[in-house]
């Protein structure tokens, strides 16, 4: 049997739950949008509801920096449909 360092199983226990994590999201945002919601109003429901949570959970200072981080990400095209790279 393999054992894994602790800090590399923590990595993949991580991994799979933000693909379990974008799997529930993939499915809420499909029927909202087949409830007729817009795109975009699901979007903002959904920053809004993650940012209320991280500032919850971290404060206000921690959350601010993880907006900064999707700055530069949205910046650099990470989340464009078709990325290219700078």
């Amino acid at each position: 049997m393999l054992e894994l360092p602790k800090s590399e199983l923590d990595e993949i226990i991580q991994a799979e739950k933000k693909q379990v994590a974008l799997e529930y999201h993939n499915e809420a945002w499909a029927d909202g949008i087949s409830e007729g919601i817009e795109s975009e109003i699901l979007a903002e429901t959904a920053l809004s509801t993650a940012m209320i949570e991280l500032v919850r959970l971290h404060g206000e200072a921690h959350a601010m920096e993880m907006l900064d981080d999707l700055r530069r990400r949205v910046e650099f095209g990470e989340f464009r449909a078709n990325p290219t790279l700078q």
